[in-house]
């Protein structure tokens, strides 16, 4: 079987094969509907809104809402683990966390989150919301394989060492969500997306509004890597050391790729194929999909090139509004 892509976007769902190295387009569905993000697992879509998960077993044939038990209704971030016990989680806003093990049939609450949320009186600076989780991180290796870090703005790291029964502040980040501070081995508490490395539960990596930040002891301690404005990085899957970013100098704001192969020492260009820095948009996330990465901009662009070249290219351009992507098969 080939390769499929998932991409949510402001007008609906779209599923892409791969022909012949060529990417193209085979349903259209979810038409009526602004997606926010999206989570693929065992034959079953799931594909986030402000207003809940709607939920296909039939690959985008037919489409169910599947809410019960899901007391924040925006969606913000999605993600499922491949595990025999697997999860699939739901970030929203504001921040919470809610867990299904049936396929996104039911919901299960974080009561713990809600209470860290309400307890330090976390924020966004763009909602009157109380914050967002926004990007989960599942560890496939190491010393625990049932680890997940999730991402909150503006909050800090949240940590599971039960895939995702439960949930508490990783030991280097307070939850205190004071933007005006020094942060020395804690994180930066404005975190917008988070990776953990596929060889350790230790090594994690989280992509904030004070820089990009890496952990090499599950969360105990943090170094600043990068300091600038970012929603996104890629680490390579062998090789820890090897970071693709997408710094910019405030939201939206002169938004570039870059790359660095020494964990975080040094940084170069890595924009070959694109003109930037581009003045009003960045990178919100990227995509792995075999030997190809994925950039998701904020203007709603997909950007790809192969991990084996450096060249980018516009991808999809029929596509627009895209919001989040993954892949099955």
């Amino acid at each position: 079987m080939g390769i499929y892509l998932y991409i949510a976007t402001t007008i609906g769902l779209f599923i892409v094969a791969q022909t012949d190295g060529e990417w193209n387009i085979v349903k259209h569905t979810l038409k009526d509907y602004s997606l926010t993000s999206i989570a693929v697992t065992a034959g079953v879509i799931l594909a986030g809104t402000r207003d809940g998960v709607w939920r296909s077993a039939d690959n985008g044939r037919t489409w169910s809402e599947s809410n019960k038990n899901l007391a924040m209704r925006y969606v913000r971030w999605m993600a499922s683990s491949a595990k025999p016990s697997a999860a699939i989680l739901v970030g929203t806003e504001p921040a919470d966390i809610f867990v299904s093990r049936d396929g996104g049939v039911t919901w299960n609450p974080s009561p713990e989150v809600s209470e860290l949320r309400d307890r330090y009186g976390w924020f966004l600076p763009y909602s009157p919301n109380a914050g967002c989780v926004r990007g989960f991180a599942i560890a496939d290796a190491g010393p625990r394989q049932d680890r997940i870090y999730a991402a909150v703005e503006v909050g800090g790291v949240l940590v599971s060492d039960d895939i995702g029964e439960t949930w508490h502040l990783a030991e280097g980040s307070d939850g205190q969500p004071d933007l005006n501070r020094k942060y020395e081995t804690t994180v930066h508490p404005d975190v917008h997306s988070i990776t953990v490395h596929p060889t350790s539960s230790d090594i994690v990596t989280a992509a904030t509004g004070g820089g990009l930040y890496r952990s090499i002891d599950s969360g105990r301690t943090w170094k600043n890597l990068y300091h600038c404005y970012i929603r996104a990085m890629w680490v390579n899957p062998q090789d820890s050391q090897h970071i693709i970013a997408g710094p910019a100098d405030g939201v939206s704001r002169n938004g570039r790729i870059e790359e660095s192969f020494d964990g975080g020492r040094t940084w170069k260009a890595a924009s070959a194929g694109m003109k930037i820095p581009w003045p009003r948009h960045m990178v919100e996330r990227f995509v792995q999909t075999g030997d190809n990465l994925f950039a998701i901009l904020s203007n709603g662009e997909l950007r790809l090139k192969s991990l084996k070249q450096a060249k980018w290219q516009r991808a999809l351009p029929e596509i627009a509004g895209i919001k989040a992507m993954a892949a099955g098969s």
